[in-house]
């Protein structure tokens, strides 16, 4: 509790709180209740809010109203809980900035999803509910409390095929190996006009790397010891050295903002960028490629085969303050924007890909665009939440990232990963911050099959 007073304290200096976009009325019509839902969505506002005064023209005894708040949007979510005016229903994607789901159901913020909803068969045949259960996501101690419908796909490649072509390629490689030599190729025909792969300033090894490494069914933590563990990072990490010491990665890439790093992929000035489901619309809309072809590709992996899960981000969950006086009509609305007819048209519309088997049957991508080449495969997923433990240093991404750069000693980087994390993780488990998270019969391929065992030592 302490964790969480602090926190809260903390974000009671926000001195501010700005909202853009609504529907529906503060007050409701005579007759109806009035049920609120806040989102830091943007992209999709103008969807949201069809559907919203669609819901409220026809419903005689309920109103919805939608407000999207546009900054320090955790911070505002618990502002709101601890002022008494927090709205009855709020969106947050999975794992979203800011956002720590056991601190706000260790402050009693929330309201678990009841069994009748999870196992209503209109609700869980749209949202796969008791399948999309993740401990730390949208769970805790495997109690549910949001459900996503919808999700990002995991990263992708993104290439250049007129670069390509002119390197002699013809395949977009399957292994880490053979995606180093593509780089190379095209940056020696580049001669310094282009080159063959890039990142950017933020989140640089989480971007793609880390994809392709989990996807080789290597992992941070081992769950089934309940330990930290980062020696199956090694052969990636060599292998992504070589991007920076045969030169074939795009100068600026340490340095420059992911949308100037788009543009520079959208003027052709490098081969290869890996990103998510988002640049779908990124290379159609906000930097549109028109001067040469562009294709999307799988991850490749360390071996050429798929060991483990791709992280692939769920979306559009809706929580439930514990503080709703309107729970019976918050879940019915909780049920409309869950239904098939919302959902299938908030992802023909291109905002997001299935999430569900039956929503990945019945949708027509054909009018979403390029989005159709990020269509979900079956090795994308989510794993368990690690303990969030206390480290001294830069963190494991930030660190890994670095030696790739440098081209440090990578048995000393593993090493100094291992003592720094579990240090961290026995001192947490002493003073009760963290609890050991541990699945005896762990599957890579389906993290979240097994139940969790929490343990205090």
């Amino acid at each position: 509790m302490k964790k969480v007073l602090s926190i809260l304290l903390i974000f009671l200096f926000a001195t501010s709180m700005m909202f853009a976009g609504g529907a529906g009325e503060s007050q409701a019509p005579k007759g109806k209740t009035v049920v609120e839902i806040w989102s830091n969505d943007r992209h999709d506002l103008e969807y949201l809010l069809a559907k919203v005064s669609e819901f409220n023209a026809k419903s005689d005894t309920i109103e919805i109203k939608h407000t999207t708040v546009v900054e320090n949007y955790p911070n505002m979510l618990v502002m709101g809980f601890t002022s008494g005016n927090a709205p009855d229903l709020f969106y947050m994607n999975a794992r979203g900035t800011g956002f720590d789901l056991k601190t706000f159901v260790d402050a009693n913020m929330l309201t678990p999803y009841p069994d009748s909803l999870l196992d209503d068969p209109e609700f869980a045949k749209v949202t796969d509910a008791r399948k999309n259960i993740v401990e730390g996501v949208n769970a805790i101690n495997g109690v549910p409390y949001a459900i996503f419908n919808v999700r990002r796909s995991g990263t992708r490649m993104i290439y250049n095929v007129d670069l390509f072509k002119k390197a002699g390629i013809t395949k977009f490689p399957t292994t880490l190996a053979g995606l180093v030599e593509a780089a190379d190729k095209v940056t020696k025909v580049g001669n310094g006009q282009f080159y063959g792969i890039a990142t950017c300033a933020s989140a640089q090894f989480e971007r793609w790397l880390e994809g392709i490494i989990n996807k080789s069914g290597v992992y941070h933590y081992d769950f089934k010891k309940g330990v930290f563990n980062f020696d199956g990072y090694r052969e990636g990490i060599l292998l992504a050295q070589k991007f920076f010491s045969n030169g074939s990665m795009f100068p600026g890439s340490n340095t420059q903002g992911v949308d100037a790093m788009r543009a520079q992929f959208a003027n052709g000035t490098f081969g290869i960028w890996g990103n998510a489901s988002q640049e779908a619309g990124v290379f159609t809309d906000q930097f549109p490629i028109e001067d040469f072809e562009w294709a999307v590709a799988e991850l490749p992996s360390l071996d050429g085969t798929v060991k483990g899960t791709v992280d692939s981000r769920p979306q559009k969950g809706l929580f439930m303050f514990s503080s709703s006086k309107n729970k019976d009509a918050a879940w019915e609305v909780v049920k409309y924007l869950n239904s098939e007819e919302v959902v299938k048209g908030y992802i023909e519309k291109g905002y997001a890909l299935p999430l569900s088997t039956y929503m990945q049957k019945v949708v027509d991508m054909s009018g979403a665009g390029r989005l159709g080449d990020f269509a979900p495969v079956p090795y994308e997923g989510l794993y368990p939440s690690v303990p969030a433990v206390t480290v001294a240093g830069d963190n494991y991404a930030v660190s890994i990232w670095n030696a790739i750069v440098n081209g440090s000693d990578v048995d000393r980087l593993i090493a100094d990963l291992n003592k720094r994390y579990n240090e961290a993780l026995e001192r947490d488990l002493k003073i009760g911050k963290v609890k050991r998270i541990v699945i005896p019969n762990f599957d890579p391929l389906n993290p979240n099959k097994e139940k969790v065992q929490f343990l205090d030592k």
